[in-house]
């Protein structure tokens, strides 16, 4: 009221301006108009194509013409004109908008949108086939608008800016567990689609550069302030959501939301990460920072501890354009009848004219109906005044109402907390039989692996034989296909003999040539020389006859006689010369017959050497491909052994790693071994070790023999492995200091074969690999297995068959003495007892007799089964020489005879204090497991010699069997005798007070502790009692001494 006071002070004569604008149509037009233009001028200015971020002050103006038009009408008149589906900005600035108008926008906004959800969907669909840029963009986050309309349409209560308290929350839920279920798959799809677009936002930008500073990274960082907003709510209703759920339905039935949830925590908490961390955000919004670890839904206390993030968004930065501010109550009131004045007054201020300027308002002009105007202020001030005085006394009726409510808070508060005690109680029991249960859990799924694991150790096994035999058979076509290229290659070197034969043929046919061509040559030299003799001959003849032609015709005036005469001789030497020249042509043309035969004989000679040489150079090279493809096979062979080499050793690797796997493993932490076990396997690795040194020589000196090195890798493999494990297991009843030395020796002992392998898979380090620093480790082992083997008795091994017969005589004897005991208990009891007490220990004597029985037989077949043994297995040694060559066996034979006749005497005790009521229950349950064990040992001892179709050995077997459902009989009577024992003796309950009880129950609960903190403490002294045990029985049984040829494990 004190807002309308101060509004009406404001503006000056307000009355005449409100009855003016409803006198007439005409100003509700133009009123109209008005809007219309400027919403559409706002929208044009917040939404269009620039790559900037969209100015606050133009999205408020359509915040505001929402409530002012109470819906969305307008606006999507406006954006309907706008080319959404070619401009991805500009689509992407109309989803700003938009997420900015359900938010913040009147509640009448989703109901006009849901219109335009088909249109919506399609025009992410549009988008959705670009990758990259805005496109990408504007697909998510019109998916996330469609999510966030349909959201609110199921769920009317929750307002466009998802702030509601908890009751409100609850009254949403309508306190249905299955509408929170759903409510809660629900808020997870809205979160998911709210995570999508804010990852791909920062995916679609480049971190390395301050991209919050540019106009481009604004425009694409400024929607998800409303991301921010929302995904705040969201996360804080759904912890709250599932801590309901979770005090409803059981845990494994919230498992998948529980899973959900921890996803989208990471991712939201990383997001909140980043997005603190630009420069942008800094100065618009405070982002909380969620909790380093997600609530933990299986322990209701810690709603308590949940946080609520709260966005904080500082005043200075909600307008950064500088531009007056709404706040969103005065959005609200503009429908309140009590401040109409106020209301239009800021109306026009954001969208008309005030009547101050308006040239028709008369009356502010003149002065007129002032007294009206007093009136109507007087009418007003008594208006005020009454509605103080209701709302005093509504104040005081309010403030009596809230004191009743306190106290009934209190008293609620108080039942609260005792049920949250006893709620935590019920927590806490059901917490310890969960972890009971995932204990249980765990051991059947480590027992699962372990099977799992050997399966498919078994599994490479096989596969590991099929590839030897493949490689096997690929080796043996190696090796056939190598031969046949021998025998190709013999006939190609056939063949260049009989070329080279031939080529031999044709020279010899070329030197004759030459020769004669030589020959003909010197001869047609000797004609030239002879004929040019000739010539010269008569050249100096023609000059001579020149000479004297010469004188003659000097003398020609002389004597015409001598002219005459002259005349006729140099007519016959004419014709002499003549004929000289004819024969100088016939000669030359006999010459240029011989070179014409000459150069035919040279060019048959050169096509006969091209010939030859051809077929010499393609014999040649068919000889050469032949030879190359051999080298091929032969590296495609010894690369081919290689290969299986190095898969070998990589295997081998395998199973050695594997070994020392196991050592860390917790179930191998249970396992034990004997020293003798391990010596003996240390050593067959160091003879395995002398093999694969043999194997290598071997393969070195003939690198196609690669076989004995691959088995004996193999075997190296498997025993050094086996060592490593049984040196762990025998560590495990070791005394500390040798049990760490153990566990070091196995250790380096591997590291040692992993380096010796790793020598083995390189050919470069094939010949080099040294094996000694492996030999010591192994030797190592060896002789602390030896050290901790037990010291034997100095028992004669003659004697053994003695002490057999007569440990088994003695067995016999105790038995008989127990079973005796037992029947003179049976009728004192029957004598003495009465009623329950009588019916007990009838039951439990009379199967500790079953017992007794059933030893005797299996005495008895123990002893036809060692004639048995003895008579197929001495030949011609006498049974005392056969007991001593096979003295391990036969020192277990009497220590198992030891412990069942020892075993018999303490069960017969147990069961004489029993039935007097000193004894109890329990040992008499331990002597029968005993006394079983024993038995078992007996039969082991007794059946590792025998033949597996021995019909004594099948009667021994059966004995067994009697013995052990005799075993599980006395177990059976000893626990319903206590059971109908203590059936009697159940408390009384019902006079007792609350305060009683709960001390009683304080008292039980520190007994129970106790009685954990003693059973504990039992079982580790049972544990050292075991190892002692083990200790002296090994130096009771000579287990110390090793046999040369005795008799196997």
């Amino acid at each position: 009221m004190d807002r309308v006071k101060n509004s009406m002070q404001q503006v000056q004569n307000p009355i005449p301006k409100v009855l003016n604008r409803r006198a007439g149509a005409n100003s509700l037009e133009a009123e109209k108009e008005n809007f219309e233009r400027s919403q559409a001028v706002s929208i044009n200015k917040a939404i269009n194509a620039q790559e900037v971020a969209v100015k606050e002050k133009h999205a408020r103006t359509c915040i505001l013409g929402t409530h002012h038009e109470k819906g969305a009408l307008t606006f999507w008149a406006a954006v309907h004109r706008l080319p959404l589906s070619s401009n991805a900005v500009l689509c992407w600035k109309f989803c700003h908008v938009f997420h900015k108008l359900l938010r913040d926008g009147h509640h009448s906004v989703l109901k006009d949108s849901m219109r335009n959800k088909a249109d919506l969907s399609d025009m992410s669909r549009m988008w959705g086939h670009l990758s990259e840029g805005y496109g990408k963009l504007c697909s998510i986050y019109l998916k996330l608008l469609i999510t966030k309309m349909e959201f609110h349409s199921k769920n009317p209560r929750f307002p466009g800016n998802l702030m509601m308290t908890d009751k409100q929350l609850d009254e949403a839920g309508e306190n249905d567990v299955n509408n929170f279920f759903q409510m809660t798959v629900e808020m997870f799809d809205y979160l998911e689609c709210e995570l999508n677009l804010f990852l791909a936002v920062f995916s679609s930008l480049d971190m390395s550069r301050s991209v919050s500073v540019t106009t481009a990274g604004q425009c694409r960082l400024a929607p998800l302030i409303q991301v921010i907003l929302d995904c705040s709510h969201l996360y804080d209703y759904i912890v709250k959501l599932l801590f309901k759920l979770h005090s409803c339905l059981p845990a494994d039935t919230l498992q998948g939301h529980r899973d959900r949830f921890q996803e989208q925590f990471r991712k939201l908490k990383d997001l909140f990460y980043r997005s603190s961390n630009l420069q942008y955000f800094k100065r618009l919004i405070q982002i909380p920072q969620l909790p380093e670890n997600p609530p933990n839904f299986l322990r209701a206390s810690a709603l308590s501890e949940h946080i609520s993030p709260v966005v904080v968004i500082p005043l200075e930065s909600s307008s950064p354009d500088n531009e007056p501010s709404v706040e969103t109550e005065e959005l609200v009131d503009m429908d309140t009848a009590l401040q109409p004045t106020h209301v239009e007054s800021k109306f026009d201020n954001l969208f008309g004219t005030s009547s101050a300027s308006d040239p028709f308002n008369f009356n502010s002009q003149n002065g007129m109906y002032k007294d009206d105007k007093d009136r109507l202020i007087e009418q007003l001030s008594r208006d005020i005044r009454a509605l103080k005085e209701e709302l005093e006394t509504f104040k005081a009726e309010s403030h009596r109402l809230c004191q009743a409510l306190r106290g009934r808070i209190s008293e609620l508060e108080a039942e609260l907390a005792e049920q949250t005690h006893l709620k935590q109680q019920a927590l806490d029991e059901g917490e310890f039989l969960r972890a009971e249960l995932e204990d249980l859990r765990r051991r059947r799924e480590d027992t699962e692996k372990a099977q799992r694991s050997l399966t498919e150790v078994e599994k490479k096994a096989q596969a590991n034989e099929q590839r030897y035999a493949k490689l096997k058979e690929k080796y043996t076509e190696l090796v056939q296909s190598h031969a046949e290229l021998l025998r190709k290659n013999a006939e190609v070197t056939r063949q260049v003999t009989v070329a080279r034969a031939a080529q031999d043929e044709v020279e010899s046919v070329r030197r004759e040539m030459q020769e004669k061509l030589k020959e003909a040559q010197e001869e047609s030299q000797h004609r030239e020389k002879e004929q040019s003799e000739k010539l010269q001959i008569l050249q100096r003849e023609l000059a001579e006859s020149r000479e004297q032609l010469g004188t003659l015709r000097a003398s020609i005036t002389s004597s015409q006689q001598m002219s005459t005469d002259l005349s006729s001789k140099i007519e016959a030497l004419e014709q002499d010369k003549g004929g000289l020249a004819e024969a100088v042509t016939q000669k030359e043309a006999e010459l240029s017959v011989l070179g014409a035969e000459l150069e035919q004989l040279q060019s048959t000679l050169s096509s006969e050497r091209e010939s030859a040489v051809k077929t010499a150079e393609a014999l040649q090279n068919q000889l050469n491909e032949k030879e190359s493809r051999e080298q091929a096979l032969e590296r495609q062979l010894a690369a081919e052994r290689l290969a299986l080499l190095r898969s070998s050793v990589e295997e081998g690797e395998r199973i050695i790693q594997d070994a020392l796997a196991r050592l860390e493993h917790p179930a191998h932490i249970g396992c034990t071994s004997s020293a003798d076990y391990l010596v003996s396997r240390s050593q067959a690795a160091l003879e395995s070790l002398n093999r694969l040194q043999a194997g290598r020589q071997q393969y070195l000196s003939d690198p196609t023999d690669v076989s004995e090195l691959l088995r004996a890798v193999a075997q190296l493999a498997h025993l050094v492995g086996d060592t490593i494990v049984q040196g762990s297991a025998t560590s495990h009843m070791a005394p500390l200091e040798q049990a760490d030395m153990l566990s070091e020796a196995v250790k380096s002992c591997g590291g040692d074969a992993l380096a010796f392998l790793r020598l083995l898979k390189e050919e470069e380090t094939l010949g080099s690999a040294d094996s000694t620093v492996l030999r010591e480790g192994l030797a190592r082992i060896t002789s602390i297995g030896e050290e901790l083997r037990p010291k034997g008795l100095d028992i004669n091994q003659g004697e053994l068959g003695d002490l057999v017969e007569q440990e088994l005589a003695a067995t016999s004897a105790a038995v008989e003495s127990a079973a005796a005991r037992i029947e003179e208990m049976l009728s004192q009891a029957r004598a003495a007892d009465t009623g329950i007490k009588m019916e007990v220990n009838e039951r439990i004597l009379a199967s500790c007799t079953d017992l007794m029985q059933a030893i005797k037989v299996l005495i008895l077949s123990s002893k036809d089964l060692q004639r048995d043994i003895v008579e197929s297995g001495r030949g011609a040694a006498s049974t005392k020489e056969f007991y001593a060559k096979n003295s391990r066996w036969t020192e277990g034979l009497i220590s198992a005879s030891k412990a069942v006749g020892y075993g018999a005497t303490v069960m017969v005790d147990a069961a004489d204090l029993v039935v007097q009521g000193k004894g109890k229950f329990e040992e008499l349950m331990v002597c029968s497991h005993e006394i079983a064990a024993s038995t078992a040992q007996l039969v082991a001892a007794s059946k590792v010699k025998a033949d597996k179709g021995s019909a004594n050995l099948v009667r021994l077997q059966q004995a067994s069997r009697g013995v052990n459902q005799a075993t599980a009989s006395v177990v059976a009577s000893t626990k319903n005798g206590k059971a109908q024992i203590e059936d009697t003796e159940t408390m009384d309950f019902s006079s007792m007070t609350l305060t009683q009880i709960k001390r009683q129950e304080m008292d039980s609960q520190v007994r129970v502790l106790e009685l954990e903190n003693n059973l504990q403490k039992e079982r580790q002294k049972l544990g050292e009692l075991r190892k002692k045990h083990y200790e002296l029985a090994g130096v009771a049984e000579g287990w110390e001494e090793e046999e040369g040829t005795g008799a196997g494990c």
